[in-house]
Parts: structure tokens; C-alpha cells; sequence
């Protein structure tokens, strides 16, 4: 699969989420949402089911591409199961942004993943996952990794005829399970002596290991590269490493300077926080340092920042305004933090989040 790059460079974090709060999110009943046709038989029995926005439709993702992602687009995706010694159905619904997604697409997404969860009975836990920032819980769903490729919808995503396969650069970085796989410009200053690249020509591939890459990485690289010759019906290899000469791979390869928005932003450091939303709809600081379950009461909505993750706990006995507008206002202070896409969980009292429970017994 392949797409194009947008003309236009957006960011979805400069968005309003304008819809929620509005006349338009009250209509957000269960009626509603039992008339999204994406939504029949969704949550029925276990497994994973991924969404796509498209022109503010949610469209049916293909199975084949399961943890493939285009930076230009959104998604939503839906983990069904049951926990041991009991029938009951469980869910986590996630929305992940491209970092190349448009305010609409990041507006619709949200709101879309809420109708999801009233479809559910508000029965799911709601996360928030931006491209390169991925929770360990939306990662464990892809053991293969994560793939984001350029284009999407609003650029004319397509499929390019073999005739017409146009070269890619693939990067592959990270540790143990958490490796991601992303296209990268082609350009010599892509490579980085950390990691290991795929140039792929369609029926021909070449891997360049840089010095520094780990035995992860390495592993990862030969088993994609093994699924593309399997799929391309194709047996024609290379693999050099950093230092060597391949007149081919490097001249498939400009001079350009890339793009320096990077998604391998430092996670901030320090200490947990907790804070509670206001009567003015603002969270308001309450401890700083160790925190514990019996620091949440029912009759509030808390935002506990971790740092690395940041949760909303809503709790039973909450205003309907406070229960509706926690994800808003969760965005609006996620952009004060030093990391403004760092994973967003929601979470209902009663519900269930490893993550969560990790972050108030640590």
C-alpha cells in the first residue's frame, strides 16, 4: 500500500475539538449511535477491529493492514475481550492521530470514538495515541510493530501498480517488542547509525544496518524484509552496513534536508501530579508526588499526570456536564505540558486500566 505526501503540512493539536460541547455533541444518544452502520456488530466477541476516518466517515480498515498507519489520517480502534474466569465482554477503544492528521479529522476521531463508547453502553476505556507516542497497551496489539507510511486520505491515498512502484524509505527503531517501522524521506540524512533502513524498489530491497542498531532492530528488519519478498513474489536482496559501498542505495537517495519534526520528542520527567476539575472547568492542582486510589472521589473528575502517561478519572457520581466534557478539557491541558502527545486514557469508575493501576500503586 502506498500514499502521497500532503501539499499541506497540518497539526491536529492546534484543534478546538469545537464539536464536543456543542448542540451537535449532545445529539450524541444511544440512537445515534446505533444508526453508524461501522458500528453494527462491533464489540460482539473478542479480537480487534481498526476504523478509518474518511471524509469525516468511519470506513472499515482492511484486516490484511492491521497495524499500518498513514500520517495523514486517523483511526480508531476497538480491543474486545474477556478477562480470566468470567464471560463478561470488555473494551478499550483507542483514537490514533497522524501527526500529519487535520484539526477535522482529530475532531471527528474524538467524537467518534464517544459514540463508540455509548454504542458500548459506556462500557469501554477511551485512549488518546499519537503517531511515535504510542501507550505499551496499543503497541502489545501489533506484535509485528507498528508501520506509518506518508499520505493518507486528504492526499489521495492510493494502491500503486507494480508497474508504477514508486521507492521508499523504511526506518526501524526501538527495543525488545516496542520496534515501530516508518517511511522516512529519501534522503542520505535520514539514515542514522542507530537504526536500520529498507530502501524498497518494489521487486528489489536493500538494508542498510547502521553501526549502532540493536539485535531488535536487526530482527525486525529481516523478518519485515522477509514478508515484502513473500508478498512481492520477489527473492532479489541486499544487505550492507554502515560504511560500506552501494553505488545503488545511495543514489536512490538525495542530498535534501528532512523535515525536523521529529517524532522522537524526549518524554518529560518528574514527579505524578493529580488534579480535579473545577466549578470553572479548569483542573486545579491537588498533590504533587505519590498517589493512591483513595485519593479519588466519586463525586469528581481527576487528571492524574504521570508523567509519561496522562489519565482522566471520571467518577460515578460526577455532573453530566463534568462526565461529558473530560476529553476536551484533558486536551486543552494537555497543551501546556512540555509533551503534548503523550498517551490520554479515560477512564470510568469502575473500569478497568492496567496502566492506571500501575500509575496509583507505583
Amino acid at each position: 500500500m502506498r500514499g502521497l505526501v500532503k501539499a499541506k503540512k497540518y497539526d491536529w493539536k492546534d484543534s478546538n475539538m469545537a464539536l464536543f460541547g456543542s448542540d451537535t455533541e449532545k445529539q450524541v444518544k444511544k440512537e445515534s449511535a446505533e444508526a453508524e452502520p461501522a458500528w453494527q456488530g462491533a464489540g460482539q466477541e473478542p479480537g480487534l477491529k481498526i476504523w478509518r476516518i474518511e471524509q469525516f466517515e468511519v470506513k472499515d480498515w482492511p484486516e490484511a493492514d492491521y497495524g499500518e498507519f498513514f500520517n495523514g489520517d486517523s483511526y480508531i480502534i476497538l480491543n474486545t475481550y474477556k478477562e480470566e474466569e468470567t464471560e463478561e465482554l470488555k473494551y478499550d477503544v483507542h483514537f490514533w492521530i497522524g501527526k500529519n492528521s487535520t484539526q477535522d479529522e482529530y475532531g471527528t476521531v474524538a467524537y467518534k470514538t464517544v459514540e463508540l463508547d455509548t454504542f458500548l453502553d459506556d462500557a469501554a476505556v477511551q485512549h488518546r495515541e499519537v503517531q511515535g507516542h504510542e501507550s505499551s497497551l496499543f503497541k502489545s496489539y501489533f506484535p509485528r510493530g507498528i508501520m506509518t507510511m506518508e499520505g493518507g486520505t486528504e492526499s489521495g491515498f492510493r494502491h500503486v501498480e507494480e508497474e508504477t512502484y514508486e521507492p521508499r524509505l523504511l526506518r526501524f527503531n526501538g527495543r525488545g517488542q516496542n520496534i515501530s517501522v516508518r517511511e522516512v524521506p529519501l534522503s542520505k540524512k535520514s539514515l542514522k547509525s542507530s537504526d536500520i533502513f529498507i530502501l524498497d524498489l518494489g521487486k528489489r530491497f536493500i538494508q542498510y544496518n547502521g553501526s549502532g542498531a540493536n539485535i531488535f532492530e536487526k530482527s525486525k528488519a529481516m523478518e519485515f524484509m522477509a514478508k515484502l519478498k513473500n508478498d512481492r513474489g520477489s527473492s532479489d536482496d541486499t544487505v550492507i552496513d554502515e560504511g560500506d559501498g552501494c553505488p545503488e542505495f545511495f543514489d536512490a537517495l538525495t542530498e535534501d534536508d528532512v523535515d525536523g519534526d521529529s517524532d522522537d520528542e524526549d518524554e518529560p520527567e518528574g514527579d505524578k501530579k493529580l488534579l480535579k476539575l473545577s466549578a470553572e472547568g479548569t483542573f486545579e492542582d491537588v498533590k504533587t508526588g505519590d498517589i493512591s486510589k483513595d485519593d479519588f472521589v466519586s463525586e469528581d473528575v481527576f487528571l492524574l499526570d504521570t508523567p509519561s502517561e496522562v489519565f482522566i478519572w471520571i467518577g460515578s457520581g460526577a455532573s453530566p456536564d463534568e462526565k461529558k466534557n473530560g476529553l476536551p478539557r484533558a486536551h486543552a491541558y494537555m497543551q501546556s505540558r512540555t509533551v503534548v502527545s503523550s498517551p490520554l486514557t479515560v477512564i470510568k469508575e469502575g473500569g478497568r486500566s492496567k496502566a492506571f493501576e500501575v500509575a496509583v500503586s507505583a
